[in-house]
């Protein structure tokens, strides 16, 4: 049975800063709220998932080509996008201490309490229900389940709350040098429409036929009013989307498909099948006929990943209609004229990152030979996605074994990222790498000098063997493929 675990959480929140993962923007100004930058090891781990999406997307299917297309866009196709009038949330505000909340977000905290609690069962009941009046966009209901459970302001600890209302989530700028002349534009609240207003550019220059894929990852921006939860909920985060152009009527068995890929993705990066499942939408967005999440057991509870939606023609048809521009596509199979169906995969890199770090970090204790306890912590990361590969570690600074350890180092870093380290005893210095989730070190110490072997150390066993150095570079590359 899988559990929410709250201390194990706010471990891996501490964890993540202590190690060079993620840290508070701005932090020697007190900081963003729900604004974080990636350090050394954050960054690296970042481009390792991303990368790994792009390859599995682009280079492993002949027909999915990629783009990287404008935060900024004309302001027009948010309109047609149907964002201008149906991208909000139903809010709620205290009106003691005036502080606003996204409803869902005030009920899913308090269900999150009374899991603490020990009401798992209250808890579930209380989310099914806020599913179903937020589908039939019942807000007076909304606001009765608030009141009937005596949720509280965090601030106010007051239950006198306004009417729910929408709010819309976009971020609105100027265009242009001169202010009175300025255009309102926004910024991008998701990367999809950039690939369906180039969909026929792509589609010619890179002669693609249907079904094909557009990819793309990128920056989106949300003005969430109420952003917790550490990275999952960011006001500005990256998403890593591809959508499959298909002919009108073979949605569903596209829909199929796509859901059973993605899950396949997920599993084969080395992350529990356990841990997952599908969740469908109670409440279609307004340019879906279908749509479901992949779900992953965080810490915090079952959380959406990835979404995947059948998006019918509803963009294309709407930029045509907006535009002006013809956005259709000829089948010469069936020699017909149509507006492509859609397909989407959206998956958030930013949750994806935290899903590694939720999978990953772990606390081991153990009595050893003499009957003392030794602990420590670990992230078990997938090695192909790990930010260090090899972890190169002279035994003493001296006689000529920093030397060996940096030619080691030469003849692998063009293969995979390699992190050397000289400071502080061997033991200290695996616990380091432990924590950052190294899946391979090896030490040079003086037996190195004489038969040109090394003992490597492998982090989830801590299991120890002498290798040679020749054979060094095509272990680690075979494990962390």
């Amino acid at each position: 049975m899988i559990t929410t675990d709250p201390n194990k959480f706010q471990a891996i929140i501490s964890h993540a800063k202590e190690y060079g993962f993620v840290f508070p923007s701005s932090e020697i100004y007190d900081g963003l709220s729900a604004v974080y930058d990636y350090g050394p090891w954050g960054s690296e781990l970042k481009k390792n998932i991303r990368e790994q999406w792009w390859n599995s997307m682009t280079r492993m299917h002949d027909n999915i080509v990629g783009i990287d297309s404008a935060i900024f866009m004309h302001p027009t196709i948010w309109k047609a996008s149907g964002h201008v009038d149906n991208f909000s949330d139903p809010m709620i505000d205290n009106k003691d201490s005036q502080k606003r909340y996204r409803v869902d977000h005030l009920i899913e905290g308090y269900a999150e309490e009374l899991n603490k609690k020990g009401h798992p069962l209250e808890a579930e009941n209380l989310i099914s229900e806020m599913d179903k009046l937020l589908a039939a966009s019942d807000f007076a209901g909304i606001k009765s389940l608030i009141e009937t459970h005596n949720i509280k302001c965090a601030v106010s600890e007051t239950c006198n709350w306004t009417d729910v209302r929408q709010f819309n989530l976009m971020f609105s700028t100027q265009l242009g040098s001169v202010a009175e002349e300025a255009n309102e534009i926004y910024l991008r609240p998701e990367t999809a429409q950039g690939i369906f207003v180039n969909f026929l550019n792509v589609q010619k220059t890179a002669r693609m036929k249907i079904p094909f894929g557009i990819a793309q990852v990128g920056k989106a921006f949300r003005n969430e009013i109420v952003a917790r939860q550490f990275i999952f909920r960011m006001r500005e985060f990256e998403q890593m989307e591809m959508q499959f152009f298909i002919r009108p009527g073979t949605q569903k068995e596209w829909y199929a498909y796509w859901k059973e890929e993605r899950m396949k993705w997920h599993t084969g990066l080395g992350f529990p099948a356990d841990h997952y499942r599908f969740h469908d939408h109670v409440k279609l967005a307004h340019y879906a006929d279908a749509a479901v999440d992949i779900e992953y057991a965080f810490p915090i509870g079952w959380k959406e990943v990835e979404g995947i939606h059948s998006r019918t023609d509803f963009d294309l048809a709407s930029h045509q209609k907006f535009s002006g521009k013809k956005m259709q596509y000829f089948d010469n199979e069936i020699n017909q004229n149509y507006i492509p169906y859609v397909i989407e995969t959206s998956i958030g890199l930013d949750r994806m990152f935290l899903l590694t770090l939720s999978h990953a970090y772990t606390e081991e204790t153990w009595t050893k030979e003499d009957g003392k306890e030794d602990s420590r912590v670990v992230l078990k990361i997938p090695p192909k996605l790990a930010p260090i590969k090899l972890a190169i570690l002279p035994l003493l600074k001296k006689e000529g074994l920093p030397e060996i350890a940096r030619e080691i180092m030469k003849d692998c870093r063009d293969d995979f990222y390699c992190f050397y380290e000289e400071k502080d005893t061997i033991g200290k210095r695996y616990r380091r790498m432990d924590a950052l989730g190294t899946p391979f070190c090896v030490t040079i110490d003086h037996q190195t000098k004489d038969d040109q072997t090394v003992t490597i150390r492998y982090r989830d066993s801590m299991a120890q063997e002498r290798i040679p150095i020749s054979s060094i570079r095509d272990l680690v590359r075979q494990k962390t493929r």
